[in-house]
């Protein structure tokens, strides 16, 4: 795990002194998650290099979401984060906090970036579970950091990337992707545990539809069950509640389009959720920069 954390004296001391002062940052604020789908600058055994037209549209995107908050699936090296985070500073998008998340797979991480500060940060990467008599690691462990929009108002913010469904050779890739979502599912409980009312949002790529046992255990059940935001895209049509388009992700090998991403909310979070501005982005030529489509939510920091 590399981070941005506390990142300059000058930032500290300047939040501090706006706090001191009853400042109220953003009253609203907006959080993304994307998977940048292979965000790498030099190529590995099974993955390509991101080329220059498929980085530009990935800052197109992120631009046109205009996030507060952004979790990122996918990401390559703390070389191609920093990149990336200076190509959106020159671009007018600054993000003064990060994180990088690495597990156990070497290639691709959890990035977390944000405009405000993280009070704390508890980052997953060594998770590890049985099946069939073998131990496996969770392979991109989990983001998980305490946000403070402002002096009155912070949230918690995890974020995940599952096990795709490629399959491997020594186990079920939806039996991996299911024990990996189980914990994920204890880390969201653990949340709940400390404060029943926690302002808690689960993000990422869980790499299965919404009724699957992968992501219905990571919504749970009962009082401490998980508010599905279920983003569309926003194209003015009437049907939009009932018949909205949805779907993140493309997979080409079977021609298919599926929800595979999701924002998910505790109910104390969605107290502040405001709904009509919650969508997935769609702009022409999003597959330039993904396999994915990113997702994006915008929230009230009500006072807590």
């Amino acid at each position: 795990m590399k981070s941005g954390f506390g990142c300059s004296l000058f930032a500290a001391a300047l939040w501090l002194l706006l706090s001191n002062t009853g400042f109220s940052a953003a009253p609203h604020f907006r959080v993304a998650t994307y998977n940048v789908e292979n965000y790498l600058d030099e190529p590995t055994k099974t993955r390509p290099a991101k080329s220059e037209a498929s980085k530009a549209k990935i800052r197109e995107s992120i631009l046109a979401l205009k996030p507060d908050v952004l979790a990122l699936e996918e990401m390559g090296s703390l070389e191609a984060l920093q990149g990336l985070r200076a190509a959106l500073n020159s671009e007018g998008l600054d993000f003064p906090y990060w994180e990088l998340v690495s597990g156990s797979d070497t290639n691709v991480h959890i990035a977390l970036l944000s405009k405000f500060p993280f009070l704390a940060s508890r980052p997953r990467t060594n998770d590890n579970f049985l099946l069939g008599g073998r131990r496996f690691r969770v392979s991109r462990g989990f983001g998980e950091v305490d946000i403070q929009v402002h002096p009155h108002y912070t949230f918690t913010l995890i974020a995940a990337h599952l096990k795709s469904k490629r399959p491997i050779p020594i186990a079920d890739e939806e039996e991996l992707r299911i024990e990996e979502a189980k914990i994920l599912r204890e880390e969201i409980d653990s949340r709940f545990a400390v404060n029943a009312n926690v302002n808690l949002i689960v993000v990422g790529d869980f790499n299965d539809t919404k009724d699957s046992l992968s992501t219905r255990a990571v919504i749970g059940r009962g009082r401490h069950r998980l508010i599905d935001t279920r983003p569309g895209e926003r194209n003015g049509d009437a049907d939009e509640t009932e018949r909205n388009i949805t779907w993140t992700h493309f997979y080409a090998k079977e021609d298919s389009y599926s929800r595979i991403d999701y924002i998910l909310l505790s109910p104390g979070m969605a107290k502040g959720w405001i709904k009509k501005e919650t969508s997935v982005l769609s702009i022409p030529g999003w597959g330039i920069g993904s396999d994915h489509r990113p997702l994006v939510a915008e929230f009230e920091a009500q006072g807590q």
